[in-house]
């Protein structure tokens, strides 16, 4: 029975990624039959380009901020949710309905409100008559904004995955520790986010990946700009193979992607895991 989804493994997973490694090692431009095996050498053009240096820490503010501000905001809702509330429903829905929107959509969305000619904010600034502001002509700053973008979309599934957390605790622990006389905060430390743990690896883990492969609203937001300023490694990968026709340009940076999501992910399971504890 497993020998189907292996099959599927290997055709689209497994066989891409060897060829992944094996045109890293060429001079291939994407479109050609003939390319000649150059070794490292795009190995090395990477590590000492510095524009890749500035992707990679776009990459990580990127992977790690999302994740970061996801988490919060999605612990925030859930907690908010999990009391005995009217209308929870609702929020629920709002909260989680960007998560269904395409990622290049909301990122076109998130580019109506940014930008600077008619744009949603500064139509709202200039009616309180303060000064417009190129929102994404400043490289860090577009940055930040991208990731709050995507914070804002996918913070739903964080809070849908946390509430399910937090319903599954029974609710005789907190009993008990009131009977003790602890507090809210007491409540929360000791009781909430230690049995929490295996939904904060699941979200960690989904965000982290997420994040750090970030595509979609980069390029619909500042498609990498201004210059290379916002770019992701994803968004370097597709400019490299389709824009400058350098496929072994772009194998060999999609292969770093894959080893830092690798070591990403994998260390925040192993760590998150060991957190965990049994009800």
């Amino acid at each position: 029975m497993y020998l189907p989804a292996l099959l599927l493994f290997a055709v689209f997973i497994f066989y891409p990624l060897i060829q992944g490694v094996k045109i890293s090692f060429t001079n291939w431009d994407g479109y050609s039959q003939h390319y000649v095996w150059v070794g490292l050498e795009k190995y090395k053009l990477m590590f000492s380009d510095k524009k890749i240096v500035q992707t990679i820490q776009n990459t990580f503010i990127y992977g790690l901020g999302s994740t970061i501000f996801q988490n919060l905001l999605g612990l925030a809702y859930a907690l908010f949710l999990d009391q005995k509330i009217r209308g929870k429903g609702l929020v629920r829905t709002v909260v989680y309905l960007p998560v269904i929107i395409s990622p290049l959509i909301m990122g076109y969305i998130s580019y109506f409100f940014f930008q600077y000619d008619g744009g949603a904010l500064n139509d709202a600034m200039m009616l309180f008559g303060k000064e417009t502001v190129d929102w994404l002509s400043n490289g860090p700053r577009a940055v930040w904004i991208i990731t709050f973008v995507n914070t804002y979309q996918y913070m739903g599934i964080a809070m849908i995955i946390f509430l399910a957390g937090l319903q599954s605790i029974s609710k005789e622990y907190y009993e008990a520790a009131s009977i003790d006389g602890a507090g809210w905060w007491f409540r929360f430390k000791s009781i909430t986010l230690p049995l929490l743990m295996p939904a904060i690896t699941i979200n960690v883990v989904l965000n982290v990946i997420g994040g750090l492969k970030l595509f979609d609203v980069i390029v619909a937001m500042t498609n990498g700009g201004p210059g290379y300023a916002s770019q992701s490694l994803s968004t370097m990968m597709y400019n490299l193979y389709f824009a400058r026709q350098d496929a072994g340009y772009a194998a060999a940076l999609g292969n770093l992607m894959f080893a830092i999501i690798c070591v990403i992910s994998i260390t925040a399971l192993v760590l998150l895991r060991r957190k965990e504890v049994k009800m």
